[in-house]
């Protein structure tokens, strides 16, 4: 039993997000080129794929072909469950139409400023929708990840606290949400603060599937995901060379955690991965092609 224990303990799940990678890009990508690049990021075997967003196109407008991608991703009898944006009932009841999509992912600030920049609603205009989402997810027999940014401080001065995380945590466990992926949108956690957010709310909330999304400069990664990995993550979002952040955050993007480094830190510490390392290589290649 030990032993068993021991295997799930060391196993490191992780999500690649090209979504959060590309949405930034001023020049539209080809659709073809997209296509390419999820259905090879697909053969890797990761545990999730941020795809795409189902939001308005004048707000993402390189997300506006999300919808003809998704008809034409080889998701069948990969193992990697497909992961979307939305931000309101419209994109969710969309999302929701679709049989391959799993996860519905919202972005969900706990910072007023963020909100409003983000999703152009306030917090609390935020959380009726988000009930809204969960009733739709529910219905349609799909999860809903809700993220909470700005969750190690924000630029704004707006408030910020574990105590308030944890309340934000409390209403979503009691709204049904059983994943939360707490991001640091702008870059400003460090080793210290990701342990002393990710600790206590891990313990607190056992039953709820935490998750990683950390935005890091390259000098930064390898300490970050250590003091998730060590707080009892196991559970990171990443994008092949660190490509993208969030571009309502603010001027100067941080690039996503880069899916090398928590590879690299995976070798290190002899953690499961079960990743294609062949079909990795091949999807670095063609991401040369996407974010030329």
């Amino acid at each position: 039993m030990q032993i068993m224990l021991d295997m799930i303990h060391r196993k490191i799940h992780i999500t690649e997000c090209p979504r959060d990678a590309m949405q930034g890009i001023k020049e539209f990508i080809p659709t073809d080129l997209k296509v390419s690049y999820l259905n090879a990021l697909l053969k890797v075997g990761y545990d999730r794929l941020d795809f795409g967003s189902f939001v308005s196109s004048k707000a993402i407008p390189q997300m506006v072909d999300t919808p003809a991608i998704v008809e034409r991703l080889e998701v069948e009898e990969t193992g990697t469950d497909l992961s979307c944006i939305v931000v309101n009932e419209r994109g969710a009841t969309t999302a929701c139409s679709y049989s391959q999509i799993q996860f519905l992912g919202y972005p969900f600030s706990i910072s007023e400023t963020f909100q409003i920049r983000n999703t152009r609603k306030t917090i609390q205009e935020s959380v009726r929708i988000l009930d809204s989402i969960q009733n739709l997810c529910v219905k349609h027999n799909k999860s809903l990840l809700v993220y909470l940014s700005m969750a190690f401080g924000n630029p704004y001065e707006d408030e910020w606290s574990i105590e308030l995380l944890s309340d934000w945590a409390e209403q979503m466990s009691n709204m049904g949400v059983s994943d939360i992926a707490l991001a640091d949108t702008v870059g400003r956690a460090n080793a210290e603060q990701v342990q002393s957010v990710f600790s206590p709310l891990l313990t607190a909330y056992p039953r709820i599937q935490w998750s990683a999304h950390l935005h890091a400069h390259p000098k930064d990664r390898m300490k970050l995901i250590d003091a998730a990995y060590q707080s009892g993550c196991r559970r990171f979002e990443s994008a092949i060379s660190g490509f993208g952040g969030c571009p309502f955050a603010k001027d100067e993007l941080v690039g996503n955690l880069a899916t090398e480094s928590v590879l690299e830190y995976a070798s290190q510490k002899n953690l499961k991965l079960g990743l294609d390392q062949q079909a990795f290589r091949k999807a670095v290649d063609i991401s040369r092609l996407v974010f030329s």
